[in-house]
């Protein structure tokens, strides 16, 4: 059902049950004040026919033959009664309580006709009797009935007109979001550059223009860097299928002897592993942009993890000249994932041992920063990291030396799953250049409570 006609529905509903509750009072109150008005008459005649009978020692005449009167002494013998009232007892004991106590208004029926009576003592001849006075409600019920009547026959109108109206003024209200829908339902994935126009309104329609917008605009950043990715991820698939493939060709032809078929073979292993370790990355990435649980947390010594990394990065170092030092306390303890924050660790390792010169030290620095985070700092005496590379350094791919990074092996993801492990964790990374030279990467871990 459209909004616009839910809308309407729901107030015409709402002024139908206000109609009829304000129909309902107003027919309530107009009968209290009838009856009211009635009683005041009845009051005044009482006082006169009180003052008769004090002063008389017959019985008074009974007033007009439309009138209800009706004397009765306290043990209920009939004293006098007009035609109207008739010989029967109005009052029964409850009433006849109240009228001793004071006096007792009420609606009844007498002989067939609704009527309003009052009943009170008066006294007679030196006792007190009971006297009932009345006049039939067909004038109030007249009344009652003709206000009834017109908002019986006014209320649907009412209705009806209320939702008109409300169907119209939904309809002025929510046109600015009809059009925005259908904006928005032009904006096609070729064209997601196109943004809603914004009414100048600054009402909840502009906000929720403005707010479109700003999801439109994520949905295309998103949209580019899922297309850049893609991108990238062709690229780098591109080039060792295509050496796995040269590699399988060369093995393939004829007269190629046992030490090239070896050769080959082995190149094209290298290339595999290195998709396999791509393929892997990727899947890694993959996981925690969904927000897909991949750690298995536990308490763990810290130092223990890194020194067991600076000594499996040792070897590979050491070919280069290069030596792996720890520094920091020996009881550090952090709760995460031990190959999770192995393989973060070992990827800056090996950027760092990669890029760090013959004879000079990469430093792993552990501090607990008082703020409930643990710092672990790698730093090497490298070049550094270019100024450029900086602001997009955890962008996926994306590399301060494309070419040299990439012969040595790497797949350009190694920041980017540093930056998602270390997030994964509920800490972050940074990256710098040391004042001396070197880059550093810092990974901010949250320190058990």
């Amino acid at each position: 059902m459209p909004l616009r006609l839910r809308l309407a529905m729901l107030f015409a509903l709402g002024t139908a049950v206000v109609i009829a509750a304000a129909a309902l009072a107003f027919v309530l109150q107009l009968r209290v004040s009838l009856d009211a008005s009635v009683d005041a008459g009845l009051r005044a005649r009482v006082r006169a026919v009180a003052d008769e009978l004090n002063s008389d020692k017959v019985l008074p005449q009974l007033g007009p033959t439309d009138q209800i009167v009706q004397l009765r002494t306290l043990d209920g013998r009939l004293l006098a009664s007009s035609p109207l009232a008739g010989t029967q007892p109005l009052l029964d004991a409850a009433q006849r309580r109240r009228a001793l106590a004071g006096r007792v208004s009420f609606t009844t029926t007498v002989s067939g006709v609704r009527s309003r009576l009052l009943a009170t003592t008066v006294t007679f001849l030196g006792q007190r009797v009971f006297v009932v006075l009345g006049t039939t409600s067909d004038v109030s019920d007249a009344a009652v009935d003709r206000v009834q009547t017109t908002l019986v026959v006014g209320g649907p109108p009412a209705v009806l007109l209320a939702g008109a109206g409300a169907w119209l003024l939904a309809g002025a209200a929510l046109r600015p979001v009809e059009r925005m829908r259908r904006e928005a339902a032009d904006i096609s994935d070729r064209d997601n550059g196109r943004r809603l126009a914004v009414p100048s309104t600054r009402d909840e329609v502009a906000a929720l223009a403005a707010t479109i917008n700003g999801l439109l605009a994520r949905l295309q950043e998103a949209l580019e860097r899922e297309r850049g990715f893609v991108a990238d991820a062709g690229h780098e698939l591109r080039t060792p299928l295509a050496i796995l493939r040269a590699e399988l060709e060369l093995a393939a032809r004829p007269g190629r002897s046992r030490e090239a078929l070896v050769e080959a073979v082995s190149h094209a292993g290298e290339e595999t592993d290195r998709l396999i370790r791509l393929a892997e990355d990727l899947l890694l990435l993959a996981r925690a942009d969904n927000a897909q649980p991949f750690l298995r947390p536990v308490p763990l010594l810290l130092p223990e993890l890194l020194g067991a990394a600076a000594r499996g990065a040792g070897a590979r170092a050491e070919a280069r000249g290069v030596a792996v030092a720890v520094r920091g306390p020996a009881a550090l303890t952090v709760v995460a994932d031990p190959d999770r924050l192995r393989q973060a660790v070992d990827n800056l390792l090996d950027n760092a041992t990669r890029h760090a010169p013959s004879g000079s030290v990469v430093e792993v620095n552990v501090t607990a920063n008082g703020t409930g985070m643990i710092m672990v700092e790698v730093a090497d005496r490298g070049p550094g990291f270019p100024v450029e590379f900086l602001p997009n350094a955890f962008e996926r791919f994306h590399r301060a030396d494309a070419a040299r990074t990439r012969d040595g092996g790497g797949t350009g993801l190694g920041l980017s799953i540093v930056q998602a492990i270390t997030e994964a964790h509920g800490g972050h990374a940074t990256v710098g250049n040391r004042p001396g030279g070197g880059a550093t990467v810092t990974l901010e871990l949250p320190a058990p409570a």
